[in-house]
Formats: structure tokens, sequence, C-alpha cells
């Protein structure tokens, strides 16, 4: 019986260790100090004209993209702007575009964060790399990028409602990134992928009993920006994030692996009441 959990560990440990990922919409936050100095100089009707451009500019075509708008808590920033696009070109044209109309004269930036929604294929990973493994396909061969590329296929199609998504109307967002530790002591990449496998589950099984009450949008940013991954959350409730991400911290994942950046909470200003957040009129 050893010598059988000896193979059988020794077996998992051999399986490929990268987890298969889907990527969808490419995503840039901003976040914004705003001048209100400078702009409580500016005259009533020329602070109509500048309202008035920038709603044209974040209003544009569906098809163009969406682009949202929060009011800021705290001393972080004033306005954080949350960009989905198809490309990074065109996050990049949305960038160019805010910085050339005049409000961004008024808008000091404070931070940003590029990254691209991702669903991470573990179950399926653990699960296509062992049968791959027990049948002697090796890695990277022909049959190997074959199977995995139909397998990814089949994800793609059953999750693309996931991975290009609208940006959730509800009233408050908390964004933040982290990472998985690579430290001496805890290294998350040193795990067998069906350790890591396991971990993940358990961890999200916490996230579903949020189901309707949250909407979490992961985001991976390796390559990208400085952490490892952005994370969205949306809900009509903030005490959900304090709940949420209060249980979590107890996952096994969290409490040992977990590294996190700032946190970032935003209350939705809808684009057409950018002139009511700007004091025009009041």
């Amino acid at each position: 019986m050893a010598s059988s959990n000896i193979a059988v560990q020794t077996a998992a440990s051999e399986l490929h260790p990268v987890p298969l990922t889907l990527e969808g919409l490419s995503v840039l936050h901003q976040m914004f100090r705003f001048r209100w100095a400078e702009w409580r100089k500016v005259g009533p009707s020329r602070q109509q004209e500048v309202a008035r451009e920038a709603l044209a500019m974040l209003t544009g075509p569906e098809e163009a993209g969406q682009s949202a708008v929060y009011s800021m808590l705290g001393h972080k920033g004033d306005l954080m702007l949350v960009h989905f696009r198809n490309s990074f070109d065109e996050l990049n044209a949305a960038e160019l575009a805010l910085s050339r109309i005049e409000l961004q004269d008024y808008l000091e930036p404070t931070h940003s964060y590029v990254s691209v929604i991702e669903l991470g294929l573990y179950d399926s990973s653990v699960k296509l790399f062992r049968q791959l493994s027990e049948r002697g396909v090796a890695p990277f061969s022909d049959e190997w990028n074959r199977q995995l590329e139909e397998t990814m296929e089949r994800q793609r199609q059953a999750m693309r409602s996931r991975l290009y998504p609208k940006i959730p109307d509800s009233r408050y967002l908390c964004f933040y990134p982290m990472d998985r530790k690579r430290g001496e002591d805890k290294n998350w990449y040193t795990l067998p992928i069906d350790e890591r496998q396991r971990q993940m589950e358990e961890h999200g099984m916490v996230g579903r009993r949020y189901a309707g009450k949250v909407q979490q949008i992961i985001t991976g940013s390796i390559g990208f920006d400085d952490w490892e991954w952005g994370v969205d959350l949306f809900a009509a409730d903030p005490l959900i994030f304090k709940k949420l991400i209060y249980e979590m911290r107890f996952d096994e994942v969290s409490a040992v692996y977990a590294a996190f950046g700032q946190f970032f909470l935003g209350v939705r200003c809808p684009v057409q009441k950018l002139g009511e957040w700007l004091g025009i009129g009041s």
C-alpha cells in the first residue's frame, strides 16, 4: 500500500506544472486626483463644455468598448476609470482619447493597472494532463498541443460570457492586485499542480457562497504590471467586500500563499451624471 501511494504521489508530481488559462477582454484601471482648485476658477459655461466633451468620449458606441466611472473613497484618488476593450491597442486608444480632451487638464494620475480577463482551468488541466500522461503523450508533442487546443477551444465557447462580460452596474467596486508567494519559505509555484488545484477548489467554494451578492472578475497581469493578478469585486453593499475577503483569508491558499497590494474602493458614477460629480449647476 505504501509503495502504491508513493507511485501515485510521484505521478502527480510529474504532471505538467503550468495550468491552462483562457484570456478575454483587455482591462485598464486609471486612478486620478482631481484638481478642484483649478476647476473652481473655470466659468460655468466653460465647465459645461468640458463635461459635454468628456461625456462624448466616455459614451462612444458599444462596439468601441466599455468605460465606467467611479468616485473614489479615501486619499488614493478622486476618480477611477475602468475600461474594457478587445485588445491592448484599443486600451491605448482609450487612454490617448482621454489625454486629448480638456478634462485631462484637471486630472492628476495617481495609479493605474493593466491586465486581461483570465480564467484559470485548474480542474480541466489536471484531468487532461493526467490522461495524456497515462497514454504516454509527451509534453509539447504534436498530439499534446492538439489535445490542449481542443480542450481550450471547448472551454472558450463555454466560458465566452465570462471572458467578455459587461461592466456590472453595481453601485460599489473594490479593486486590488495580488500575488502568489514565491519566497524561500513558501513558494506557490513549487507545489504540484494537483495540490494547487485542490487549494483553488477550496478557495472557490467560499466565493460561490456569495453568488448573487457579489460579482467577481479576475484579470491576469503577469508580464503586464507589477502584480500577478487583479481582482474586481462589484456589489450593491460594500460590506460584502469585507465579509468575502475576510472569510477567504482563512483559506489555505490565501493564508499561506497570498500577498495583496493596495485596495481601491469606488462608488459608481453614471457617465451621464459626471456633470453632477463635477459640481456643475450646484
